[in-house]
């Protein structure tokens, strides 16, 4: 990355200061309103849905006057990019995008997301940002326990901890010995996972003999699942760290959206490249800073998949006032729950709906099951109760395995993790006059 010292441009490390993070604001209105009319154009010209959209209720790339003037354009909702399945979003040709990525949905198809070169490079930029806001640097040794492949996560952290110019280790997730071994031996000072999952790895490494308090771990970068600020707490005091937020969501990019900088104050929002709303649910409304809402995000600089006042679900509100790090960007309150019925376990999205899919293609299986979630030793654990016919629920033992494993297999293929799957007999489930009650949630009774 080029920087620019004492009227020379070289390359350096990067520097934090030289970054749009400390823009004036007027200056950073002007280039958001740059941004989105030139994305605002993109999408009318290239994306049938938005396109569509726009002229529906009358609107036009040209009438763009000021950014609250955004407020008169629709929503686009997770369910468009559900039934655009897999390319009816893109404003790229295919000979231009460089990557795909997805994230499931409720039919067990998955959300695609694409990135050319330059949507690449901005990502990459914004992750390199949000790495210095956490206080790292080149000379950290980064472990990215993070999940590589079509999950955003992996790969996001991985090319903005290079970057930075740290040294990274990409361990990816799971196999928490070895995470240990190598926390241990290679001299670790940051790493990047969910938080539950470094949770875990500190009691596991409790148990293996080894004090992660004791190593030169100093930062942690955790993201993918909501956490409380109790487990914060809980993480720091445990293992000697600073532990960070950060937000992202792959239909906008992947992680890098939002971070914490080091007065963990909120996180702040890369306005320069993602625009942020907080509106009422209900009605759609836009509400003012300070208030709690629903996050509705537009890309600015998006080129492969311009998204136009995506609804997130993630209920936030705008913190008014600067932060203490001089950061011109706005911040949002760290997400503490989502509008909708989506379930995030171990970093997986999940919905309800996916399990009863997996389920109906299931012969002896019944459209009746709950979801238990609970938390041991710091990792999510998810068992989901399947009611079965009265002629599979019989005495012969081979059957019943035969069933359950068939189900556990449907669900991992379906939800990309796996569950415990307990099969009871018919009408043990309780009915509900109401909505049914498919989740129950133990984690948040938990300590």
């Amino acid at each position: 990355m080029t920087s620019v010292t004492a009227g020379r441009a070289d390359t350096a490390p990067f520097q934090p200061e030289s970054a749009p993070d400390y823009l004036p604001a007027a200056i950073l209105r002007e280039l958001q309103l740059a941004r989105l009319r030139s994305t605002l154009q993109r999408a009318w010209s290239r994306v049938p849905l938005h396109c569509s959209r726009m002229k529906q209720c009358g609107f036009e790339p040209g009438d763009l006057r000021t950014l609250e003037h955004i407020a008169a354009l629709p929503f686009t909702t997770k369910a468009d990019l559900r039934d655009t399945y897999p390319f009816g979003l893109f404003a790229s040709p295919m000979a231009d995008i460089v990557r795909l990525h997805a994230s499931s949905g409720t039919t067990g198809k998955p959300i695609v997301v694409a990135y050319t070169r330059q949507d690449v490079d901005v990502w990459t930029s914004v992750m390199v940002r949000s790495f210095a806001a956490c206080g790292l640097h080149a000379g950290d040794i980064v472990q990215n326990a993070y999940g590589y492949g079509l999950f955003t996560g992996g790969l996001g952290a991985h090319y903005g901890a290079e970057g930075l110019g740290t040294t990274v280790i990409p361990t990816s997730g799971g196999n928490t010995d070895r995470q240990i071994m190598v926390m241990r031996d290679f001299g670790v000072t940051a790493i990047c996972s969910t938080p539950s999952y470094f949770l875990h790895l500190i009691e596991r490494a409790a148990q293996l003999g080894v004090q992660v308090r004791s190593l030169p771990l100093r930062a942690g970068v955790f993201g993918a699942e909501p956490w409380t600020a109790s487990m914060r707490r809980r993480i720091e005091d445990l293992a000697g760290i600073q532990a960070f937020d950060i937000y992202g969501l792959s239909e906008v990019i992947g992680p890098g959206v939002a971070v914490e900088c080091l007065h963990q104050d909120g996180l702040h929002i890369f306005e320069d490249h993602f625009f942020p709303e907080i509106i009422d649910p209900d009605s759609g409304r836009v509400l003012p800073e300070g208030e709690e809402g629903e996050l509705v995000l537009t890309t600015l600089s998006k080129q492969a998949m311009p998204m136009i006042r995506y609804r997130t679900r993630d209920i936030t509100a705008l913190i008014p006032g600067a932060c203490r790090c001089g950061r011109s960007l706005r911040r949002i309150r760290r997400i503490s729950r989502r509008s909708d019925d989506m379930l995030i376990v171990r970093g997986v999205n999940v919905f309800p709906s996916q399990v009863e899919a997996a389920l109906l293609e299931i012969e002896g299986a019944l459209p009746h099951y709950q979801i238990i979630l609970a938390c041991e030793q710091g990792l999510d654990r998810m068992e989901v109760q399947v009611e079965v016919t009265p002629e599979m629920f019989s005495d012969q033992i081979g059957v019943l395995e035969r069933l359950n494993q068939r189900i556990s297999d449907a669900l991992e293929h379906v939800l990309g993790l796996r569950a415990q799957v307990t099969l009871v007999e018919p009408l043990t489930i309780q009915r509900s006059q109401g909505k049914a009650r498919r989740v129950i949630d133990r984690r948040r009774a938990q300590p």
